[in-house]
C-alpha cells in the first residue's frame, strides 16, 4: 500500500482537529450540566449539607468546565494552521492534477472546516 500523500495527510490532520473540537464541546456540555445539578441540589437543601461534600465537588466541576473552556483556543489555532496548510495542499494538487476523490475530498473538509 502506498503511503499516503501529503494532501490525504493535511485531510485527515484538519478532520480529526474538527472531530476533537466537537468532543471538547460535547464534554464542556455534559460538565455544565453536572454544575448546574449541583448548585440546584445544594440550594435546594439549602446550608444543611450532609458532608459538606457538594460544594468541594461543585468547586472541582468548576474548576473542571474551566479547564475545558481554556483548550479552546489553543484548538482553534491548531485548526487555523491545519487548515493553512490544507489550502496550500489543495492548490499544490489542483496544479498537479493529483487524485480527483482525494481533491474532493479536501474540499470537503475544507468546506466543514471553514463553517465551524
Amino acid at each position: 500500500m502506498p503511503a499516503p500523500s501529503p494532501l490525504a495527510i493535511a485531510t485527515s490532520s484538519v478532520e480529526r482537529l474538527l472531530k476533537e473540537e466537537k468532543s471538547y464541546h460535547q464534554e464542556l456540555a455534559q460538565q455544565e450540566a453536572q454544575v448546574k445539578a449541583l448548585e440546584d441540589k445544594i440550594k435546594a437543601r439549602g446550608a444543611a449539607s450532609e458532608d459538606g461534600n457538594d460544594e468541594f465537588m461543585l468547586k472541582q466541576q468548576q474548576t473542571a468546565v474551566e479547564q475545558t473552556r481554556a483548550v479552546f483556543a489553543p484548538l482553534r489555532e491548531r485548526i487555523a494552521t491545519a487548515v493553512t496548510k490544507l489550502e496550500e495542499q489543495i492548490a499544490t494538487s489542483e496544479e498537479s492534477n493529483t487524485n480527483a476523490a482525494d481533491l474532493e475530498t479536501a474540499k470537503a473538509v475544507l468546506a466543514r472546516a471553514r463553517a465551524a
